[in-house]
């Protein structure tokens, strides 16, 4: 009886601390408006790093180069690709005056460093500006680069973009990854907004070549193998500095993983870099995902004891309707709003994947970007 006792009293706060963490992602993102600038014809540098990607350079790179803005050059940089990648690259770079090709040839020290790769994209690049998105990524419309580019200014040096995932109808693992996308979205987001940026995303992200350059670049990390993101924002962005972009006509679409076993391989290499960001980053994302996994693990085994039983479902139906209600705008803002119905199914499941994740990262490190 003290042992249910305790677990109640957990489960108390547990909840109160959910219900916190969802209120201030609210306010600080879910309802907020998306900041809409004046265009700025700002020659703006789009760096593409590919590895053995040649079928998505075919399909996306027409679609960055027909972006409405006046003054813009790609620099394709080609990670060691043994597919048609470096070929496909210079058909662009022949074509296109604006288009140039960097060949990143294989190196011992880096092998497999996508860090490397990009710092030789980031020399070759004419603009201060830095656009970033991979080769299977499509903007969501022709306006992308404008949209990004009007959030910079004289104090902003980082802009953070939304990623967002293809949809396919009929697939638990598709609303899966989309449903994580979000929530990850919606955390930095938030955090953002609140002053404490701490993560983007390569697929959609922007910052000044200076800013990279007088923080020396990837220096204090260039040994991991994945972080050339997040660890990087982690370390140079600010309450000032940073700036966030999320309205649909600046999204870019990647395509998904198809299988579970692909899908996890991936998230293994993102939240391997966690254990590196600022003290106050992992004590709230480490409160978040111990919350959450608290919220289902002491919910559960209260409701099997029928402890209180009626307080127990109060207070879940109370954290519910808070998280639905910051999902809900926070889904329709992102365009996936699909997904609100099935919140708690696609939580409980991400949370158990989460769990597998970290403990099979607690065994052995992810080695390569690709």
């Amino acid at each position: 009886m003290v042992l249910t006792s305790l677990l109640f009293y957990t489960f108390i706060a547990v909840v109160t601390l959910q219900i916190a963490y969802y209120f201030s992602f609210l306010f600080s993102f879910s309802v907020v408006k998306p900041q809409i600038n004046k265009q700025k014809n700002i020659p703006l540098s789009v760096i593409v790093c590919a590895k053995n990607e040649a079928e998505n350079l075919k399909r996306n790179i027409p679609l960055i180069l027909g972006q409405n803005h006046p003054n813009f050059e790609i620099v394709l940089v080609n990670d060691s690709s043994s597919d048609d990648t470096l070929d496909i690259m210079k058909s662009f770079d022949a074509r296109n005056p604006n288009v140039k090709v960097v060949n990143v040839v294989s190196n011992e020290t880096f092998w497999g460093n996508k860090k490397y790769a990009l710092t030789l994209g980031i020399k070759a690049s004419t603009h201060d500006f830095l656009i970033f998105t991979d080769a299977d990524c499509k903007p969501n419309s022709l306006d992308w680069l404008m949209h990004v580019s009007s959030h910079f200014s004289n104090q902003k040096s980082v802009v953070l973009g939304y990623g967002a995932y293809a949809k396919k109808k009929f697939s638990f693992l598709n609303q899966l990854i989309r449903f994580e996308t979000v929530m990850t979205a919606l955390q930095y987001f938030s955090y953002a907004n609140m002053g404490i940026p701490y993560m983007g995303v390569g697929r959609n992200m922007a910052y000044r070549k200076s800013l990279f350059f007088n923080n020396s670049g990837f220096k204090n990390h260039v040994k991991l193998k994945s972080g050339d993101d997040d660890l990087f924002i982690n370390e140079v962005s600010t309450k000032t500095n940073t700036s966030i972009c999320y309205n649909k006509e600046s999204f870019t679409v990647s395509q998904p993983k198809l299988n579970f076993k692909a899908w996890i391989l991936q998230k293994r290499r993102h939240i391997s870099t966690a254990k590196f960001y600022r003290p106050l980053h992992k004590f709230l994302l480490g409160l978040f995902y111990i919350t959450q996994f608290l919220f289902w693990a002491v919910g559960i085994g209260l409701l099997i004891t029928n402890y209180h039983w009626e307080w127990v479902i109060s207070l879940i139906v109370l954290r519910f309707v808070i998280q639905w209600t910051t999902l809900a705008y926070t889904t329709k803002k992102l365009d996936e709003s699909d997904l609100t119905f099935f919140v708690p199914i696609l939580e409980f499941f991400l949370v158990i994947t989460q769990l597998s994740i970290f403990s099979a990262n607690l065994i052995a490190q992810p080695k390569h970007w690709k």
